[in-house]
C-alpha cells in the first residue's frame, strides 16, 4: 500500500503529467499520514495552484492548517496534523530579487548601487529567475520538516518543469563552489588590501562569503536529502492512457538519472469494468497499456479506481487515501 511505502520518508514528491491528479492523490497520502499521527506539511510548487480548491480553505504563501486532529476521524485523537502553503511564484521572485537587492547595497560600493538596481530589473525576467526563486522556497520547506514535522509532501507543477527543479540543486551548488574558489583567489590580495586601508572591502568580503557558504550548504543539504532514499521518494500518478505513460517512463527514466527514487507509480481514475459497455472496453484498454508499462518499471504499481462525486473537502480526500493504505502507523 502506498502510505506504507511512503510511511519512513520524511520528503515525499507527487508529480506527472498535468490532470492526472496529482494533487488530490498528494493530498490523500498527507491526510493518511496525519491520521496515522504525523504532522505532514503540504507544499504546492504548481504555478496553477489547487490546494485551496481541494480543500474548500484559503491557503497561501505561508503554512496554513488544513486539517486538525478533530478532522482526522478515524484515528481521532491523534497528534496528527496537515498544514499547506501555495508557493506563490510572483511573491517568491519578489522576495528573492528582495534581497539579493539589500545584500547588493549592503556589499556594494555606492557608485555601483544605481547598475546593481538595473541588472536587477533585467533579472527578473531573465531565464532560471523564477525557478532558482521557487527552488530557494523548496530548500526552505525541506528545512522547516525537518524542524517542524514529520513529512513534507510537494505537490508538483507538471513533469517538465519538476524535473528542472530537482536538476537546479547540483548545478546550482557547482556555480556557487565556483564563486567561492574566485573569492578564495581574490582573498591573496587581502592583506595588501588592509594594509592600504580596506577594512571596509574586507568586510564586504566577509559577508560575502557568508552568504555564498550559506547557499551552497542549502542546496547541497535538498541535494543531499532529494537523492537519499530512505529520506525521500518520488510518487508518479498517471492515467492508465497512452500519452501519459509514455510521458511517465520518460521521467521514471530522468529521475532515475538524477538520483531520485522512484517509491511508487499510481495509475489513477481506473474505470469500472463493470458499469456499462462503454467503461468495460475502456477498462479492457487501460489494463492492455499497464500490461505493456508494468515490465518496464521495477517499482510498485497501484490502482485507484474511479471516485463518484467532486473530490472536494476532507470527507472525500478521506475516502481517497483509504485506498491508500491502513490510516493506522
Amino acid at each position: 500500500m502506498l502510505l506504507d511505502l511512503i510511511a519512513s520518508r520524511r520528503v515525499v514528491f507527487v508529480g506527472g503529467k498535468g490532470g492526472v491528479g496529482k494533487t488530490s492523490i498528494a493530498a490523500a497520502l498527507a491526510l493518511g499520514r496525519a491520521r496515522a499521527g504525523a504532522r505532514v506539511l503540504l507544499v504546492s510548487t504548481d504555478p496553477a495552484h489547487n490546494l485551496g480548491h481541494l480543500w474548500d480553505r484559503l491557503v497561501g504563501d505561508e503554512p496554513t492548517r488544513l486539517a486538525g486532529p478533530g478532522d482526522l476521524a478515524p484515528g481521532a485523537g491523534t497528534a496528527g496534523y496537515v498544514d499547506g502553503l501555495e508557493i506563490d511564484p510572483e511573491r517568491t521572485v519578489e522576495q528573492h530579487l528582495s534581497a539579493v537587492a539589500g545584500t547588493m547595497r549592503r556589499l556594494l560600493p555606492e557608485r555601483m548601487h544605481a547598475p546593481a538596481a538595473r541588472h536587477l530589473e533585467l533579472a527578473r525576467l531573465a531565464p532560471g529567475t523564477h525557478e532558482s526563486a521557487v527552488l530557494e522556497r523548496i530548500a526552505e520547506a525541506v528545512e522547516l520538516g525537518e524542524e517542524a514535522y514529520d513529512l513534507v509532501v510537494f505537490d508538483t507543477a507538471p513533469s517538465g518543469h519538476t524535473l528542472r527543479l530537482l536538476a537546479l540543486p547540483e548545478q546550482l551548488t557547482s556555480w556557487t563552489e565556483t564563486l567561492l574558489a574566485n573569492r578564495d583567489r581574490s582573498e591573496r590580495f587581502g592583506a595588501a588590501v588592509r594594509g592600504l586601508g580596506g577594512g571596509e572591502q574586507s568586510d564586504r568580503d566577509a559577508d560575502l562569503r557568508r552568504i555564498l557558504l550559506r547557499r551552497r550548504d542549502r542546496f547541497s543539504r535538498l541535494r543531499e536529502v532529494v537523492t537519499d532514499p530512505a529520506q525521500a521518494g518520488f510518487v508518479l500518478v498517471l492515467t492508465a492512457e497512452l500519452l501519459p505513460i509514455a510521458e511517465t517512463m520518460e521521467v521514471y527514466e530522468k529521475l532515475t538519472g538524477l538520483g531520485v527514487e522512484v517509491a511508487a507509480l499510481v495509475a489513477n481514475r481506473r474505470s469500472p469494468a463493470d458499469a456499462g459497455e462503454v467503461l468495460a472496453r475502456r477498462r479492457g484498454q487501460e489494463d492492455r497499456h499497464l500490461v505493456r508499462l508494468r515490465p518496464q518499471v521495477d517499482v510498485p504499481l497501484l490502482d485507484i479506481p474511479l471516485l463518484p462525486g467532486d473530490l472536494v473537502g476532507t470527507q472525500a480526500l478521506a475516502a481517497l487515501a483509504d485506498l491508500l493504505g491502513p490510516s493506522s502507523s
